[in-house]
């Protein structure tokens, strides 16, 4: 029988490493992955729930943080799980096709993530700066169009990525130095020239983020405008303190992404251990502290866990 042909050749499956260089570590590495993935799932579920059970807190705001919780969940979801096995179990074969699945995902819920965050801040924006309007603005209807309109951008985004690779032939290594499969990754594994994978992986995600944290940014500067026509500065800082929680979400997500997409890009000084690290935290810091942040800035959120707590439920 015939070899086949190597320029058309693709494996049917990968090999997922873990960490490169760190591979002794592994093990002890897992512990504070697992408890950080144990209490972003747990932190975002009690969030959901509680959101859900308690009618106060079914305002537009909630409803956006539930949102963004059900998409930390699902982020860290999506690799922490397959990052352990790894850690405990050793290097794990993937198939191309649950691979490719993972990294539509990946990217998927990262893109969808920002938009929950830009939709955060134009509520922010119309409580603040046109508060009387605020119920006929945010109805439910529009927040199922914001919320689909989400979803829209982020398939359209990502799914050229799952093309991208697809019709790239696999024909050397199919040893991935990662825990998971990200895009650009799986593409430097190709026998053919990656670089519309390679601009394209950098382009979109960038041009997102940027787009979406101007939007953010011009929404408070106007948010800011308004807070200091404020009367008093006791009004001001109570309005202020509204949006405390959602700026230090923005700035939990959007630091840590900027650094991990231009560092893969530009930081070929950096040991490659140091971005896989990086990129798995990414996944973990920021679903573990969001539901901490709320909790701790947010009076209702604070109310509620008291109700809850102390049994009185509805009747607070």
């Amino acid at each position: 029988m015939a070899a086949p042909n190597s320029t058309t050749f693709s494996h049917l499956s990968f090999i997922l490493v873990g960490i490169p260089d760190l591979e002794p570590w592994h093990p002890w590495i897992s512990i504070p992955f697992a408890l950080m993935y144990t209490a972003a799932v747990l932190g975002n579920c009690g969030l959901l729930l509680l959101i859900a059970t308690q009618r106060r807190l079914h305002e537009p705001m909630f409803i956006f943080l539930s949102m963004l919780a059900v998409a930390d969940v699902l982020l860290s979801t999506t690799t922490v799980p397959n990052t352990l096995a790894i850690f405990w179990f050793g290097p794990k074969a993937i198939s191309f096709s649950a691979c490719l699945t993972q990294v539509f995902f990946v990217h998927f819920l990262f893109v969808a993530e920002s938009g929950v965050l830009l939709a955060m801040g134009f509520d922010r924006y119309v409580a603040v700066c046109d508060p009387l309007r605020y119920t006929t603005v945010l109805t439910n209807e529009n927040i199922g169009k914001i919320a689909t309109a989400i979803v829209i951008r982020g398939f359209c985004e990502i799914v050229p990525f799952v093309f991208l690779l697809k019709r790239l032939p696999f024909c050397a290594s199919n040893i991935i130095p990662h825990s998971y499969c990200d895009h650009i990754s799986v593409a430097r594994l190709a026998c053919a020239d990656i670089t519309i994978n390679s601009w394209y992986g950098i382009a979109v995600p960038l041009l997102t983020l940027i787009l979406d944290t101007v939007f953010i940014a011009v929404s408070y500067v106007l948010i800011l405008r308004a807070v200091f026509k404020l009367p008093t500065k006791d009004a001001q800082r109570k309005t202020l303190g509204t949006c405390g929680s959602h700026v230090c979400i923005i700035l939990l997500f959007y630091i840590p992404a900027f650094f991990t997409r231009l560092s893969h890009r530009f930081g070929q000084n950096i040991p490659k251990h140091i971005h896989i690290l990086l990129a798995n935290l990414y996944m973990l810091v920021p679903p573990t502290l969001n539901p901490v942040v709320y909790g701790m800035k947010t009076k209702q959120l604070r109310e509620q866990v008291s109700c809850v707590l102390s049994r009185t439920g509805n009747w607070c």
